[in-house]
């Protein structure tokens, strides 16, 4: 065997450096992936809200609350996962906060995203579960963009490999994070041999899961959590065997490592919640809009667009409802066509509503019978001017229930 049939003849490389430096400010790609992959997340997940009947902007509201709460459970969950690389022996506790470097559970970030969209879903009087199904789709492509961060940052590989996708890795250096050790002649040091890219495989995958989630979310509308509980059971399925190939330092039970366990619970505690609740797909209508608002040129039918809760039609920006009431297809059609809220549950429906204050009043009918036998020009039911009061008593009745 000659050096040159040693030599592979195509691989994947990976960057020498993860860290960019803007004057005094660190440009750092894992970073700036998660960034970019939570803005997806933010796109995709406002636009399914939307066509749930959630205001405009709501997403950011959600987004203030999920994110730092996510950020905080995915760097808890890795730190009490893996303890002894931060109170161990020869462990730093303040490396716990250089999330820079790497190291957010996935399983942390979903808890600790929970909590805050709940606090925040609570706020803006919007179901949860009307949030986690909007951002089913939109959390795997979020997943698939971070991992290029464990690319830049020559992490999360599997064994070797002679693939032609085979991965190239370099040694990095523990003094200067986010960059590569150098030989004398100042190249960047590879590790002998090919990888398995575990990271971009799970890219992959959850590109995979987001299609997979979107098409059957569209086919059969799912609703009350199911599209997450699908994604869920989609990402952990791929995360199982794809944790089988790594080969980066790992906690273990019963020779398994961590996350592997992790991943087999959390699809069966999905698989269970996706079989055992049904229900049809959750749509809103705001609780504080009035009854009948024309739909201006231009809007479309998506009434969800239109300035729903402003008093008149010049109100610049109208503001965010006060809550929402939950109501199936056809009410929400009915609503975006229109502009009419469809009755609430327990309340009379239009038709059968009291014509008008003077309805209420005590011996209504009495007195009419009283005006039957007056004079027919004082107001007589039999005058023209009492035709000309009932008409116009039935004209309002009419325009009010339009």
């Amino acid at each position: 065997m000659t050096l040159v049939s040693m030599t592979p003849l195509a691989a994947l490389p990976s960057p020498s450096t993860a860290v960019w430096q803007l004057g005094p400010v660190p440009l750092r790609a894992y970073a700036l992936c998660i960034v970019v992959g939570i803005v997806v997340a933010c796109l995709v997940t406002e636009h399914r809200l939307r066509q749930r009947g959630v205001a405009p902007g709501a997403v950011l509201d959600i987004a203030v609350w999920a994110v730092p709460t996510g950020i905080i459970g995915a760097r808890i969950y890795h730190v009490v996962t893996s303890p002894e690389k931060y109170f161990g022996t020869g462990g730093d506790p303040w490396k716990a906060f250089a999330i820079w470097e790497g190291g957010l559970g996935i399983w942390g970030a979903v808890a600790g995203g929970a909590i805050g969209a709940w606090i925040a879903a609570r706020q803006l009087g919007i179901p949860l579960t009307v949030v986690a199904d909007a951002l089913a789709p939109g959390l795997p492509l979020a997943q698939a963009v971070g991992r290029l961060g464990n690319w830049f940052n020559n992490e999360l590989y599997g064994g070797r490999t002679d693939l032609p996708w085979g991965l190239q890795i370099h040694r990095m250096d523990p003094d200067n994070p986010g960059h590569a050790l150098r030989d004398d002649a100042n190249q960047p040091i590879l590790e002998p041999g090919l990888y398995h890219p575990t990271f971009a495989y799970e890219a992959l995958w959850n590109l995979g899961v987001a299609g997979l989630v979107f098409a059957l979310d569209r086919r059969f509308k799912l609703g009350r959590g199911r599209a997450f509980a699908l994604y869920v059971m989609g990402y952990t399925a791929g995360r199982f065997w794809i944790e089988l190939m790594r080969t980066d330092e790992a906690n273990r039970i019963l020779g398994l490592r961590l996350n592997v366990w992790t991943a087999g619970l959390v699809f069966l505690g999905a698989l269970i919640y996706f079989l055992r609740v049904r229900g049809p797909r959750e749509y809103l209508v705001p609780l504080d809009v009035p009854a009948a608002v024309p739909v201006t040129d231009g809007a479309g039918s998506d009434v969800s667009q239109v300035d729903l809760a402003a008093t008149g039609k010049g109100s610049p920006t109208a503001p965010p409802p006060a809550g929402y009431r939950v109501v199936d297809e056809e009410q929400f059609t009915a609503y975006r066509e229109s502009g009419v809220l469809p009755d609430a549950p327990g309340v009379p429906a239009a038709d059968d509503r009291p014509a008008g204050p003077a309805a209420d009043a005590p011996d209504a009918d009495d007195r009419l019978s009283d005006a039957d036998d007056g004079p027919s020009g004082a107001g007589g039911g039999d005058g023209p001017a009492g035709a000309e009061r009932s008409a116009g008593a039935a004209g309002r009745s009419v325009d009010r229930d339009s």
